[in-house]
């Protein structure tokens, strides 16, 4: 058992949970809590840590067991992201996706990373892209890729100043849709889209410009969603790439909805229109 904070596993585990370029350098992500640890792809875990008092809990219980390094419950709170630790954590490597992913090209690649599709969709490699333009707030990201798993996205794609999906905040918000969903960062945004053009995929901007409401487009075939900033929305460059402005009808005096909010109204319209073909 660990006890002392001074361990060299424990300095390490703190640098990957704080700094995203360690994260990087190593390849690998911190995952924290029994529930998100039990959705982990076993192929994709380096190793578990435990605390003390949850070793000797799980022992009299018929749930998921954890087995790795014991952590005094001192030294767990020490390494822990949250307030409140759960008594796992779990170094889990990453797994590097393609465009080709994203659109399911790739071989074997289906919807959500070989999830069953869900019940009423013809075609579950018909692309449903979600685009992320410098989105900052880690909860934004986290509740957006649980909603595109919910709403049957195939991928997501990100431009490379968005916040790290690594992030704990972030990996805790997905509720384990970061296992599942391919996504992918890319360095040229407003190229990226150009090649989902390319292959045939209609591009829509959520924007107060918008010529017809959201609900008013067809989302049958291939399409992608452009979502921008917290603050700022969209960039320019990235906005000129859309083949369709669209817009959210709102009441009262709402001038936008939160990127997350947005987001997930564009994307369940999808999965009705698909589900009703």
């Amino acid at each position: 058992m660990i006890t002392s904070t001074s361990n060299a596993q424990i300095k390490e585990l703190i640098r990957l949970q704080r700094k995203g370029r360690a994260r990087d350098e190593a390849g690998v992500f911190i995952v924290e809590g029994p529930r998100m640890a039990a959705e982990i792809p076993p192929e994709r875990i380096v190793k578990f840590y435990v605390s003390e008092s949850y070793m000797k809990k799980q022992h009299s219980s018929t749930g998921h067991s954890f087995h790795g390094e014991v952590l005094a419950d001192a030294v767990f709170a020490h390494v822990s992201d949250t307030k409140t630790p759960q008594g796992v954590q779990a170094v889990v490597k990453r797994k590097e996706y393609t465009l080709d992913d994203i659109l399911g090209n790739a071989e074997g690649s289906s919807i959500h990373g070989g999830q069953k599709p869900l019940d009423g969709y013809e075609n579950p490699r018909n692309p449903h892209i979600l685009v992320l333009d410098n989105l900052q707030d880690p909860g934004n990201l986290g509740t957006i890729f649980r909603t595109a798993e919910a709403a049957g996205a195939t991928g997501v794609l990100l431009s490379r100043d968005c916040v790290d999906i690594y992030n704990p905040k972030v990996i805790r918000s997905t509720m384990g849709a970061v296992f599942r969903l391919p996504f992918l960062y890319t360095d040229d945004l407003p190229g990226t889209i150009e090649e989902l053009k390319a292959a045939g995929i209609q591009v829509y901007a959520a924007h107060l410009e918008g010529e017809n409401a959201y609900d008013e487009e067809d989302y049958r075939s291939g399409c992608a969603f452009l979502v921008g900033n917290e603050g700022n929305g969209l960039r320019n460059e990235v906005t000129a790439c859309a083949d369709h402005l669209i817009r959210i009808p709102m009441q009262g005096k709402a001038e936008s909805l939160n990127a997350a909010v947005a987001a997930s109204v564009l994307m369940f319209e999808v999965g009705r229109q698909r589900r009703n073909k």
